[in-house]
Protein backbone atom coordinates (compact mmCIF):
# COMPACT_ATOMS: atom_id res chain seq x y z
CA UNK A 1 0.00 0.00 0.00
CA UNK A 2 1.65 3.04 -0.99
CA UNK A 3 2.11 6.03 1.80
CA UNK A 4 -0.62 8.53 1.64
CA UNK A 5 0.26 12.53 1.70
CA UNK A 6 -1.76 14.40 3.81
CA UNK A 7 0.05 17.47 3.66
CA UNK A 8 -0.61 19.20 0.22
CA UNK A 9 2.40 21.31 -1.25
CA UNK A 10 1.60 22.89 -4.40
CA UNK A 11 4.77 23.50 -7.06
CA UNK A 12 5.29 26.93 -7.95
CA UNK A 13 6.73 26.50 -11.34
CA UNK A 14 9.60 29.15 -12.57
CA UNK A 15 9.60 32.03 -14.71
CA UNK A 16 10.63 30.10 -17.68
CA UNK A 17 8.19 27.21 -17.09
CA UNK A 18 5.72 29.79 -16.77
CA UNK A 19 6.44 31.70 -19.56
CA UNK A 20 6.47 28.17 -21.88
CA UNK A 21 3.26 27.16 -20.52
CA UNK A 22 1.69 30.79 -21.58
CA UNK A 23 3.35 30.25 -25.01
CA UNK A 24 1.84 26.91 -25.58
CA UNK A 25 -2.10 28.49 -24.22
CA UNK A 26 -1.43 29.67 -28.16
CA UNK A 27 -2.30 27.84 -30.85
CA UNK A 28 -1.13 30.33 -33.33
CA UNK A 29 2.22 30.58 -31.54
CA UNK A 30 2.73 26.90 -31.60
CA UNK A 31 2.19 26.86 -35.64
CA UNK A 32 4.48 29.85 -35.82
CA UNK A 33 6.95 27.41 -33.93
CA UNK A 34 6.45 24.47 -35.93
CA UNK A 35 6.44 26.44 -39.06
CA UNK A 36 9.88 28.22 -37.65
CA UNK A 37 11.28 24.91 -36.42
CA UNK A 38 10.79 23.75 -40.06
CA UNK A 39 12.43 26.76 -42.06
CA UNK A 40 15.66 26.24 -39.78
CA UNK A 41 15.79 22.34 -40.17
CA UNK A 42 15.57 22.98 -44.70
CA UNK A 43 17.98 25.65 -44.48
CA UNK A 44 20.18 23.13 -42.55
CA UNK A 45 19.35 19.40 -44.96
CA UNK A 46 17.55 21.65 -48.07
CA UNK A 47 20.55 21.21 -50.14
CA UNK A 48 20.88 17.17 -49.51
CA UNK A 49 17.39 16.50 -50.34
CA UNK A 50 16.96 18.81 -53.34
CA UNK A 51 15.53 16.45 -56.20
CA UNK A 52 18.02 18.14 -58.40
CA UNK A 53 21.43 20.74 -58.15
CA UNK A 54 20.57 24.56 -58.04
CA UNK A 55 22.28 25.39 -61.44
CA UNK A 56 20.95 21.78 -62.96
CA UNK A 57 19.22 23.24 -66.25
CA UNK A 58 16.44 21.03 -68.06
CA UNK A 59 16.39 22.01 -71.91
CA UNK A 60 13.17 20.06 -72.34
CA UNK A 61 11.45 21.95 -69.38
CA UNK A 62 11.56 25.47 -69.90
CA UNK A 63 8.56 27.66 -68.06
CA UNK A 64 6.98 24.56 -67.23
CA UNK A 65 4.25 25.35 -64.47
CA UNK A 66 3.85 23.76 -60.65
CA UNK A 67 2.36 20.39 -60.77
CA UNK A 68 -0.92 21.34 -60.36
CA UNK A 69 -1.39 22.76 -63.59
CA UNK A 70 -2.76 21.14 -66.83
CA UNK A 71 0.95 21.37 -68.02
CA UNK A 72 2.71 20.97 -64.86
CA UNK A 73 4.47 17.78 -63.96
CA UNK A 74 5.22 16.21 -60.88
CA UNK A 75 9.20 16.14 -61.51
CA UNK A 76 9.63 19.96 -61.10
CA UNK A 77 6.88 20.14 -58.40
CA UNK A 78 6.79 24.57 -57.82
CA UNK A 79 7.82 24.29 -61.92
CA UNK A 80 10.96 25.78 -63.89
CA UNK A 81 12.13 28.95 -65.07
CA UNK A 82 13.33 30.52 -68.00
CA UNK A 83 16.65 28.08 -67.97
CA UNK A 84 14.78 25.21 -66.89
CA UNK A 85 15.92 25.50 -63.61
CA UNK A 86 13.71 23.44 -60.84
CA UNK A 87 12.31 26.53 -58.70
CA UNK A 88 11.50 23.94 -55.44
CA UNK A 89 15.22 22.49 -55.24
CA UNK A 90 16.31 26.24 -55.49
CA UNK A 91 13.97 27.40 -53.02
CA UNK A 92 16.03 24.73 -50.87
CA UNK A 93 19.54 25.17 -52.07
CA UNK A 94 18.92 29.04 -50.97
CA UNK A 95 16.85 28.29 -47.83
CA UNK A 96 20.71 28.76 -46.07
CA UNK A 97 21.62 31.95 -47.84
CA UNK A 98 18.18 33.95 -46.80
CA UNK A 99 17.28 32.86 -43.83
CA UNK A 100 20.17 30.83 -42.39
CA UNK A 101 22.75 33.52 -43.15
CA UNK A 102 19.77 36.14 -40.90
CA UNK A 103 20.44 33.76 -38.17
CA UNK A 104 23.88 34.54 -38.22
CA UNK A 105 23.52 37.91 -39.09
CA UNK A 106 21.39 38.65 -35.52
CA UNK A 107 22.91 36.30 -33.31
CA UNK A 108 26.42 38.80 -34.07
CA UNK A 109 24.61 41.88 -34.52
CA UNK A 110 22.46 41.06 -30.88
CA UNK A 111 26.36 40.40 -29.54
CA UNK A 112 27.69 43.43 -30.46
CA UNK A 113 24.98 45.58 -29.53
CA UNK A 114 24.51 43.67 -26.16
CA UNK A 115 27.99 44.63 -25.25
CA UNK A 116 28.03 47.83 -26.04
CA UNK A 117 24.31 48.52 -25.00
CA UNK A 118 24.71 47.46 -21.50
CA UNK A 119 28.36 49.36 -21.18
CA UNK A 120 26.74 52.62 -22.35
CA UNK A 121 23.57 52.12 -19.94
CA UNK A 122 25.90 51.33 -16.75
CA UNK A 123 27.89 54.97 -17.85
CA UNK A 124 26.95 58.46 -16.66
CA UNK A 125 27.71 61.74 -18.49
CA UNK A 126 29.23 62.81 -21.42
CA UNK A 127 29.97 59.75 -22.76
CA UNK A 128 26.63 58.45 -22.10
CA UNK A 129 25.02 61.27 -23.66
CA UNK A 130 27.09 61.25 -27.09
CA UNK A 131 26.31 57.90 -27.42
CA UNK A 132 22.88 58.50 -26.99
CA UNK A 133 22.52 61.41 -29.61
CA UNK A 134 24.58 58.97 -32.08
CA UNK A 135 22.44 56.12 -32.00
CA UNK A 136 19.54 58.61 -32.24
CA UNK A 137 20.67 59.85 -35.49
CA UNK A 138 21.29 56.33 -36.90
CA UNK A 139 17.90 55.05 -35.69
CA UNK A 140 16.27 57.63 -37.43
CA UNK A 141 17.15 55.81 -40.68
CA UNK A 142 15.15 52.85 -41.56
CA UNK A 143 17.50 49.90 -41.66
CA UNK A 144 16.48 48.68 -45.00
CA UNK A 145 18.36 52.55 -46.23
CA UNK A 146 21.40 51.77 -44.08
CA UNK A 147 22.00 48.50 -45.28
CA UNK A 148 21.91 49.61 -49.18
CA UNK A 149 24.53 52.46 -48.50
CA UNK A 150 26.67 49.72 -46.45
CA UNK A 151 26.19 47.56 -49.73
CA UNK A 152 26.78 50.11 -51.90
CA UNK A 153 29.99 50.92 -50.22
CA UNK A 154 31.29 47.79 -49.67
CA UNK A 155 29.90 46.60 -53.15
CA UNK A 156 27.74 43.61 -54.78
CA UNK A 157 28.33 39.91 -52.79
CA UNK A 158 26.93 38.03 -50.12
CA UNK A 159 29.46 37.92 -47.98
CA UNK A 160 29.25 42.45 -48.13
CA UNK A 161 25.34 41.95 -47.29
CA UNK A 162 26.04 40.16 -44.68
CA UNK A 163 28.32 43.04 -43.07
CA UNK A 164 25.67 45.65 -44.57
CA UNK A 165 22.81 44.28 -42.29
CA UNK A 166 24.35 43.42 -39.64
CA UNK A 167 26.18 46.86 -39.45
CA UNK A 168 22.31 47.71 -39.76
CA UNK A 169 20.76 46.28 -37.00
CA UNK A 170 23.79 46.60 -34.51
CA UNK A 171 22.10 50.11 -33.34
CA UNK A 172 18.53 48.80 -32.82
CA UNK A 173 19.88 46.04 -29.99
CA UNK A 174 22.57 48.69 -28.70
CA UNK A 175 19.34 50.97 -28.31
CA UNK A 176 17.08 49.01 -27.07
CA UNK A 177 19.60 47.30 -24.44
CA UNK A 178 21.37 50.90 -23.73
CA UNK A 179 17.20 51.96 -22.90
CA UNK A 180 16.72 48.57 -20.70
CA UNK A 181 19.79 48.64 -18.70
CA UNK A 182 18.91 52.55 -18.10
CA UNK A 183 15.71 51.78 -16.94
CA UNK A 184 17.25 49.38 -14.95
CA UNK A 185 19.86 51.33 -13.20
CA UNK A 186 17.13 53.63 -11.80
CA UNK A 187 15.16 51.29 -9.62
CA UNK A 188 15.81 50.90 -5.86
CA UNK A 189 16.67 47.10 -5.96
CA UNK A 190 19.72 48.17 -7.84
CA UNK A 191 20.46 51.02 -5.26
CA UNK A 192 19.91 48.24 -2.37
CA UNK A 193 21.86 46.18 -4.48
CA UNK A 194 24.88 49.25 -3.68
CA UNK A 195 24.43 50.17 -0.33
CA UNK A 196 24.94 46.05 0.02
CA UNK A 197 28.18 46.43 -1.02
CA UNK A 198 27.68 44.96 -4.58
CA UNK A 199 29.95 45.55 -7.21
CA UNK A 200 28.99 46.86 -10.72
CA UNK A 201 29.49 43.44 -12.19
CA UNK A 202 27.77 41.95 -9.46
CA UNK A 203 24.97 44.67 -9.85
CA UNK A 204 24.97 44.45 -13.56
CA UNK A 205 24.87 40.09 -13.18
CA UNK A 206 22.51 39.05 -10.26
CA UNK A 207 20.46 42.45 -10.48
CA UNK A 208 20.08 43.63 -14.08
CA UNK A 209 21.13 41.15 -16.19
CA UNK A 210 17.72 38.45 -15.34
CA UNK A 211 15.55 41.52 -16.53
CA UNK A 212 16.90 42.24 -19.69
CA UNK A 213 15.83 38.99 -21.52
CA UNK A 214 12.28 40.06 -21.67
CA UNK A 215 14.37 42.98 -24.23
CA UNK A 216 16.24 40.88 -25.96
CA UNK A 217 13.95 38.16 -26.90
CA UNK A 218 11.63 40.79 -28.40
CA UNK A 219 13.96 42.50 -30.36
CA UNK A 220 16.07 39.34 -31.73
CA UNK A 221 12.63 38.19 -32.90
CA UNK A 222 11.86 41.82 -34.23
CA UNK A 223 15.05 42.15 -35.86
CA UNK A 224 15.11 38.56 -37.19
CA UNK A 225 12.68 39.57 -39.86
CA UNK A 226 14.04 42.40 -40.71
CA UNK A 227 16.95 40.78 -41.49
CA UNK A 228 14.95 38.40 -44.10
CA UNK A 229 13.96 41.28 -45.77
CA UNK A 230 16.99 43.10 -46.08
CA UNK A 231 18.68 40.13 -47.20
CA UNK A 232 15.99 39.38 -49.74
CA UNK A 233 15.65 43.07 -50.56
CA UNK A 234 19.31 43.23 -51.55
CA UNK A 235 19.69 40.59 -53.51
CA UNK A 236 16.49 41.98 -55.34
CA UNK A 237 18.12 45.14 -55.66
CA UNK A 238 21.23 43.44 -57.04
CA UNK A 239 23.34 44.58 -54.43
CA UNK A 240 23.49 41.35 -52.78
CA UNK A 241 23.89 37.54 -54.23
CA UNK A 242 24.70 37.77 -57.99
CA UNK A 243 22.85 35.26 -60.98
CA UNK A 244 23.03 32.20 -60.46
CA UNK A 245 23.16 32.37 -56.94
CA UNK A 246 19.29 30.56 -55.67
CA UNK A 247 19.18 33.11 -52.82
CA UNK A 248 15.46 34.04 -52.46
CA UNK A 249 15.96 37.73 -53.15
CA UNK A 250 17.84 37.39 -56.27
CA UNK A 251 15.68 34.59 -57.61
CA UNK A 252 12.90 37.02 -57.77
CA UNK A 253 14.72 39.55 -59.63
CA UNK A 254 15.86 36.75 -62.06
CA UNK A 255 12.24 36.20 -62.50
CA UNK A 256 10.74 39.58 -63.18
CA UNK A 257 11.72 39.14 -66.97
CA UNK A 258 8.79 36.62 -67.03
CA UNK A 259 6.31 37.89 -64.51
CA UNK A 260 3.07 37.92 -67.08
CA UNK A 261 3.92 34.77 -68.49
CA UNK A 262 5.35 32.53 -66.12
CA UNK A 263 4.37 34.18 -62.61
CA UNK A 264 5.05 31.46 -60.88
CA UNK A 265 8.70 32.30 -61.15
CA UNK A 266 8.16 35.31 -58.64
CA UNK A 267 5.63 33.45 -56.44
CA UNK A 268 7.49 31.04 -55.45
CA UNK A 269 10.58 32.34 -53.51
CA UNK A 270 8.64 35.45 -53.28
CA UNK A 271 6.02 32.75 -50.44
CA UNK A 272 8.92 31.31 -49.31
CA UNK A 273 10.38 34.93 -48.00
CA UNK A 274 6.92 35.73 -47.27
CA UNK A 275 6.42 32.33 -45.01
CA UNK A 276 9.56 33.14 -42.96
CA UNK A 277 8.65 36.62 -41.43
CA UNK A 278 5.12 35.93 -40.79
CA UNK A 279 6.30 32.66 -38.94
CA UNK A 280 9.26 34.70 -37.36
CA UNK A 281 6.90 37.36 -36.37
CA UNK A 282 3.72 35.04 -35.37
CA UNK A 283 6.60 33.51 -33.11
CA UNK A 284 8.41 37.25 -31.66
CA UNK A 285 4.30 37.72 -30.79
CA UNK A 286 3.60 34.75 -28.66
CA UNK A 287 6.95 35.40 -26.90
CA UNK A 288 6.10 39.33 -26.42
CA UNK A 289 2.72 37.87 -25.09
CA UNK A 290 3.59 34.55 -22.82
CA UNK A 291 6.80 37.55 -20.95
CA UNK A 292 4.16 40.14 -19.96
CA UNK A 293 1.96 36.91 -18.69
CA UNK A 294 5.10 34.74 -16.98
CA UNK A 295 5.92 38.00 -14.94
CA UNK A 296 2.62 39.05 -13.63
Amino acid sequence: MGEFNIYFEEKIPSLWQSIWESFTKSPLALIGLWSLMLIVSVSIIGPFIAPYPASYQDPNALLMPPSWADAGSVEHFLGTDDLGRDLFSRILHGAHLTFGYALVVVFVSLVIGFIIGSLSGVTRGLKASVLSHLLDTLLSTPPLVLAILFAAVLGPGLLNVIWAVGLALIPRFVRAIHNAVHEEMQKEYVVAARLDGASNWQVFYDSILPNLWNTVIVQTTLAFSVAILDIAALGFLGLGSQSPSPEWGAMVEQGLDNVLTAPWTVTMPGMAILFSVLAANIVGDGLRNALQEGRR
